[in-house]
């Protein structure tokens, strides 16, 4: 058994940024006269922006999407200052693997000036070899595009490598990748998360030891 690469999905795994994603939804659509209610919003959480915005916005020109996805992502990004915390067990997993020489990358829809952000605000910025981020593929999950570039940067095959998700369509891709899925239940229902080689409720029931693939 080897150390496996571990690639991190961000939104409900390392952090809860619902409600700030929420929010900034909300700011940018006040002024378009959209509505959107919480309902709405969930399952748009953890697609690609334009994916997002044609849901929630309906089919826009390619301008205007750039144009909210711009104003909404500034927006988080304020909003989360001194308020964003990691989710249990997440800092000390992170810093383990990283103490125990495991390489990571973050492998996230969310745009890239995001994901530095929220790394900055809880402290785990220097845990991670690679950053991959919906920026950087055409396809979003459950497309494998993701976690394949992830593989690729770090030099490592598809098999070495584990996925940590909450989301279906993250979990979907991980195991389109060829990869070892854990599914974090901590805001889906286990059930739902079933092709995933391991559900758990927190990070906090994982350790190093669970961290091992045969590649």
């Amino acid at each position: 058994m080897e150390k496996a690469v571990v690639l991190w999905d961000l939104d409900g795994v390392l952090v809860d940024s619902r409600q700030f994603h929420y929010e900034s939804w909300l700011y940018v659509a006040q002024p378009r006269s959209v509505e959107i209610s919480y309902q709405d919003f969930l399952p748009t959480f953890g697609m690609r922006n334009p994916d997002a915005i044609r849901v929630l916005f309906g089919d826009l020109p390619e301008e205007e999407i750039n144009r909210i996805a711009e104003d909404k992502e500034r927006y988080f990004r304020e909003s989360i200052r001194g308020r964003i915390r990691p989710l249990p067990g997440a800092y000390n997993l992170v810093v383990s693997l990283h103490a125990n020489g495991h390489k990571q990358a973050i492998a996230s829809s969310t745009p890239r000036l995001n994901i530095e952000a929220i790394l900055a605000e809880i402290g785990l910025k220097g845990c991670f070899d690679e950053i991959v981020s919906g920026d950087d593929v055409k396809n979003g999950k459950p497309n494998p595009d993701i976690f394949l570039l992830a593989a690729e940067k770090l030099g490592v095959d598809p098999r070495c490598c584990v996925v940590v998700e909450d989301a279906v369509v993250g979990v979907q891709a991980g195991k389109a990748a060829g990869m070892k899925v854990f599914a974090v239940a901590g805001t889906r229902r286990p059930e739902d998360l079933r092709l995933a080689d391991r559900v758990v409720h927190s990070l906090e029931e994982l350790s190093l030891d669970d961290f091992q693939v045969d590649c």
